[in-house]
């Protein structure tokens, strides 16, 4: 004997296309992209402005603490030159400094892509959309780390 399960009607909420948002309660549009890197994923949204980057909540010279990973978040936007067009708001989770910096970088050049299609041919030429698929290895079983073997004694 078998049970149906009733199906629910209700409507699942869109994932963000890419396209500009039509704001809510005084909120302007907006670009969106996704970025990963390692253990990170970045959530970018690019805004009409005069190029202030914000980084959960924080700016981004503050949050990341060097300024090579302050001018790596920037290099999509130099490429694209939106230096001074949008002002970008990025929340990232997981992750360390470097790898939040790059999934950031990748969200950015996203959300440019769909800004504007023309920008695709320099972001490429670049290697700004390309997603960096390294991450660590797993342990294996056996091993100190992923590789590290236990030192061999002979006698």
């Amino acid at each position: 004997m078998t049970q149906s399960v009733p199906q629910t009607t209700a409507p699942i909420a869109p994932a963000p296309s890419g396209a500009p948002a039509a704001g809510g309660a005084g909120q302007q549009p907006f670009f969106y992209g996704l970025g990963r890197r390692k253990c990170a994923i970045a959530k970018v949204r690019l805004f009409a402005g005069e190029g202030g980057i914000l980084i959960n909540g924080r700016q981004a010279r503050e949050y990341l603490g060097r300024e090579t990973l302050d001018l790596l978040i920037q290099e999509p936007l130099r490429a694209a030159d939106a230096m001074s067009r949008f002002n970008v708001v990025a929340e990232v989770i997981g992750g360390g400094p470097t790898g939040q910096a790059g999934a950031i970088r990748l969200g950015i050049a996203r959300a440019l892509l769909v800004a504007d299609a023309a920008n695709k041919p320099v972001l490429r030429a670049q290697g700004l959309l390309t997603r960096d698929a390294r991450v660590k290895e797993r342990k294996k079983p056996g091993l100190k780390r992923a590789r590290k073997a236990p030192q061999y004694t002979k006698r």
